[in-house]
């Protein structure tokens, strides 16, 4: 029997070679969280068009697992003048989906749309006294000032530094755009999308990833497992789970809890999550409404806030799938939540998300 994937969380399809490497099929049949109801990345913060992002374009720079930068799109980079000046050198090689060369002008135009939308992007607006294409294959930065996050930022996720033809990365940040024309690992079939049904993606022969380097998040070769892969929009969960178990699913992207428990007992699918790095929910009162708009009353009911009760509401009773002893500061901070239970004062560790496989 073939093995079924079922991964919890988000992320770019094609970061999970060994669901590939299981598979004998050269299609990927996959339920996405959501529709693919925009093709711009950057226009919009939406996970699905983020991730449809990372499988159309390609970036200057990855994250790796511990989310440091390195080159993707760009050879490498040189910093000079104390900070103010750093020059990006592109790859040689790069194309577009319809053949034309990626130019650093293509990237000098990208990096602006980018800086509209992007947290880091709008930092570097303040501070960037002049961005040029020197050449080709290298563009500049002229900083009034050292800024230590720039090449961690072209990095980013969320909002990522995709870059796109200069034509297309004209258009305004505010504004959705419409020709798909990226250089990453896949092409989009735009003949074939039928928003709320299917999305299709097939695999770009053209496309020359990272010569070295070890695959970890969205850094490192992305090497291409698949010729098509399909996204049909199943909004109904229990539909999905049901072709998922039929086989006519190959992987199911998000499952509501209530759902998790009756797939790990099956042993045609398996259950694991996307990555290492958690999810953050907050619940705080509303500082307008009284009583809450009140400090002491605020401050009396904090001891009865328990994380893992509304965990419980959310995610289920199985703790694999949250964790409760989460505060306001970053998981491994110095400043990371502790709390007394009974008179033993625990402090969260990071630990990785557990897995169930056949």
């Amino acid at each position: 029997m073939k093995r079924r994937h079922f991964l919890v969380g988000s992320s770019a399809l094609l970061a999970c070679p060994k669901v590939a490497i299981a598979e004998s099929v050269r299609t990927l049949r996959v339920v996405p969280y959501a529709n693919v109801a925009s093709i711009d990345p950057i226009a919009t913060s939406a996970y699905y068009a983020r991730n449809h992002g990372f499988m159309v374009y390609d970036t200057l720079y990855g994250w790796n697992d511990r989310l440091e930068s390195e080159p993707q799109m760009a050879a490498g980079h040189l910093v000079e003048d104390d900070g103010k000046r750093v020059t990006i050198t592109l790859r040689s090689g790069l194309r577009f989906h319809d053949g034309e060369p990626v130019r650093a002008i293509d990237a000098v135009a990208s990096l602006r749309r980018w800086m509209q939308r992007n947290p880091y992007g709008q930092r570097l607006v303040a501070l960037t006294d002049e961005l040029l294409a020197l050449d080709d294959r290298r563009l500049q930065f002229r900083l009034s000032e050292p800024f230590p996050l720039l090449i961690h930022g072209f990095g980013a996720i969320d909002w990522p530094c995709i870059v796109m033809p200069e034509r297309i990365a004209r258009t305004d940040a505010a504004k959705l755009i419409t020709d798909p024309t990226g250089s990453g690992p896949f092409r989009f079939k735009q003949d074939e999308y039928n928003s709320g049904s299917l999305i299709v993606y097939e695999r770009n022969p053209a496309y020359v990833p990272v010569g070295s380097g070890t695959r970890s998040l969205t850094a490192g070769p992305k090497s291409v497992y698949f010729d098509r892969i399909e996204l049909q929009v199943i909004t109904d969960p229990s539909i999905a789970v049901a072709a998922l178990q039929t086989g006519e699913i190959d992987w199911v992207e998000q499952v509501p809890p209530d759902l998790i428990q009756a797939l790990r007992q099956r042993r045609s699918i398996r259950v694991e999550p996307i990555g290492q790095h958690d999810y953050y929910g907050a619940l705080r009162p509303n500082h307008l409404q009284p009583p809450f708009n009140v400090k002491a009353i605020r401050q009396a009911i904090w001891p009865a806030i328990e994380q893992s009760s509304f965990m419980q509401a959310l995610m289920g009773v199985d703790p694999e799938g949250w964790r409760g002893d989460v505060g306001m500061f970053a998981v491994g901070s110095s400043m990371a939540y502790k709390r007394w239970f009974g008179g033993i004062a625990r402090s969260q560790e990071h630990r990785s998300c557990p897995q169930a496989s056949d």
